[in-house]
């Protein structure tokens, strides 16, 4: 996934010439957590080019699920983003429109991740004196959360929308240390019947409080175990305090027994 959407480089080009390393594009995603409510069909996702050269962009919606402690993405069918592949110039928006081909069982959330994959330009840049310059150009990846529900469940809040108070979900969270290999971890349980994304993660005792990771430490989706590194040993009884799904309290997680 200053933004929730997460960035990686993927692909570097090496191009002759005289050096230079640029990004090919910048593009601005929103929203940055759509979601498929269970009287959706469809939902949207605008991508904006806030580059100086054209964005080409291959779109692509993956079923998302976690085992063995990691993401895991499988292709699917459910969702369906169109358009699959967009070109997008300075200054250019673009909708991406998600709909849904197979409704979701009542009461259930499913997972989803949007990959938004930079295709680069296959035009080398030119120097100034005309020649091919050389540059290392970055493949952005781009990767946004989607999550859809089926009736009687929803998660995230909107004004816009008339709600049953019964049906909010709500993440069902403990945790526990382990070591792997002589190397401290935390292991965050959710049984609850929605995700949670978890920031703001610091383990605390005695007064004092150590930050896992500045910023967000990853999700758990309803079913699953995941774990990330202490950052040194863990003795005593720490508490494992979170802000969950970006809410405006931490909390503490209950220690799984």
């Amino acid at each position: 996934m200053g933004s929730q959407v997460l960035r990686s480089a993927l692909l570097a080009l090496v191009l002759l010439g005289a050096a230079q390393v640029q990004a090919a594009s910048s593009v601005l995603i929103w929203p940055i957590d759509p979601v498929l409510e269970a009287d959706q069909q469809a939902s949207a996702l605008w991508l904006e080019n806030r580059g100086s050269e054209t964005a080409n962009l291959q779109i692509r919606v993956f079923a998302w699920s976690q085992s063995g402690f990691n993401d895991q993405y499988q292709n699917q069918r459910d969702v369906i983003g169109s358009p699959p592949v967009a070109k997008i110039e300075p200054g250019q928006k673009q909708l991406v429109r998600l709909t849904r081909t197979k409704e979701v069982p009542p009461g259930q959330e499913l997972a989803y991740r949007i990959i938004i994959d930079e295709i680069p330009s296959a035009t080398p840049p030119a120097a100034e004196d005309g020649k091919t310059a050389a540059a290392i150009r970055f493949q952005m990846r781009y990767s946004v959360p989607l999550f859809a529900y089926g009736a009687g469940l929803w998660s995230k809040e909107d004004a816009t929308r008339k709600r049953d108070p019964k049906g909010v979900g709500v993440p069902d969270l403990s945790w526990r240390t382990v070591a792997v290999d002589g190397r401290p971890y935390v292991e965050v349980r959710n049984q609850g019947a929605v995700h949670a994304r978890l920031t703001d993660v610091a383990l605390k005792q005695g007064g004092q409080s150590k930050p896992l990771v500045e910023g967000l430490l990853g999700y758990v989706l309803p079913g699953a175990i995941m774990r990330w590194p202490a950052p040194t040993a863990i003795a005593g009884d720490p508490a494992l305090q979170v802000r969950v799904n970006g809410a405006t309290q931490v909390q503490s997680i209950a220690p799984l027994r």
